[in-house]
Order: C-alpha cells, then sequence, then structure tokens
C-alpha cells in the first residue's frame, strides 16, 4: 500500500489519478499518525520550498520521515526537500539525500522555468525506479530550482547543463520530474516503485 502524503503543498489529484489509472493500491494520509498499514510513501510537492518546509514541519512530517525506513519517493518539489538544503527561500530541508538545491540559471534561449518534456539521460542501469526504461525516453519537467549532478544522481537530464532527472540515497529516492504526467515513461516508474523494495 503506497502511502501518498498530504502535505497541503501539492495537487495531489494528478498524482491520483496516475496511480488509479497504474492499478495501484494506495491511501492519502495527511498525519504522520497515520502511516501504519502503508509499505511506502509518495511525498508530492509543488510551489516554494519555505512554505512546503514549514507545513512539513508544523505537521511532523520531518521527524517521522528522518525516523521511517520505508520507500519514500520525492517528486517535484518533494524530491527537492529530500536534499540538506534549497537555496529556494535559502531554507533547511529533510536532510535524507546530501547535497543542496540550487536556482536553475536560464537556459540558452533565456526562458526559466524548465517546463516541457525532456529526454532522460546517462540512466543509471541498477536504478530500480529505471527498470524499462531507456536512455532517450521523455519526461515532463516543471521546475526552477535543480539538483546537480552528483553522487546520488540515476538519471540526468539537460537543460542549459546538466540537471539530476532522479535521484536516490538508500530507501530514498526523487523524481525531479513529474511521473503522473509523464505518460508510459512516468507510468513505469510509479509501478517500478510500488514493486521496489527499497
Amino acid at each position: 500500500m503506497i502511502g501518498l502524503i498530504d502535505t497541503g503543498c501539492a495537487n495531489l489529484a494528478s498524482v491520483r489519478f496516475a496511480l488509479e489509472r497504474a492499478g495501484l493500491d494506495y491511501r492519502v494520509i495527511s498525519a504522520p499518525s497515520r502511516m501504519e498499514g502503508c509499505d511506502r510513501f509518495i511525498l508530492p510537492g509543488v510551489g516554494a520550498a519555505g512554505p512546503a518546509m514549514m507545513r512539513l514541519r508544523e505537521a511532523g512530517w520531518d521527524a517521522a520521515l528522518k525516523a521511517d525506513r520505508r520507500p519514500l519517493l520525492g517528486i517535484c518539489l518533494g524530491m527537492q526537500m529530500l536534499f540538506e538544503r534549497s537555496a529556494e527561500g535559502d531554507v533547511d530541508c529533510l536532510g535524507l539525500i546530501p547535497g543542496a538545491i540550487e536556482k536553475l540559471p536560464a537556459a540558452d534561449d533565456g526562458i526559466w522555468p524548465h517546463m516541457g518534456w525532456n529526454a532522460l539521460e546517462t540512466l543509471d542501469p541498477d536504478e530500480p525506479l529505471l527498470a524499462g526504461i531507456e536512455a532517450g525516453s521523455h519526461v515532463y519537467f516543471v521546475h526552477g530550482f535543480y539538483a546537480p549532478p552528483g553522487p546520488v544522481t540515476a538519471a540526468t537530464c539537460s537543460y542549459g547543463r546538466p540537471v539530476s532527472a532522479l535521484v536516490r540515497q538508500g530507501h530514498v529516492a526523487g523524481c525531479q520530474f513529474h511521473p503522473e504526467r509523464s505518460g508510459v515513461a512516468g507510468a513505469r516508474v510509479l509501478a517500478n516503485f510500488a514493486a521496489s523494495s527499497v
């Protein structure tokens, strides 16, 4: 059972519809006290890191997620909040993945933020979330801050520079792209997450 975390800073509808289309069991959980019975969690997020982290702390999600060892998948802002710090609001984040989120410079065409379909590159062949997905598969992005590629990067894309598209640290993973809006490739990521032991 997937626990879909409702932090009040995410549009849950599109993630819910994607999970339902894939036939995946889930329930929306609005407080850490409702984590029991779930074997993995999705942390979606939209908006800005500062207000989102404030809501996580107020609800007790920061402490709960730091203590938990079940698989966790962050999506978009949810992925960025997994890191130690974000330049968006200069805020401390969950610290489940080492590193900091930086502002994404505008691409060569001057467009910011990064919005639209982009190809996945340099896929880690051992990453379980990428099973059955090939380099060049297109997924959908909407973001103005990013994780520079590093040891935790499992896939990249290019937007004026290399961008971490998928990251992992142990049982914690994150997609900068929106798998719920990414067609066949995104559906495969969600199915892989539901089936993975990490």
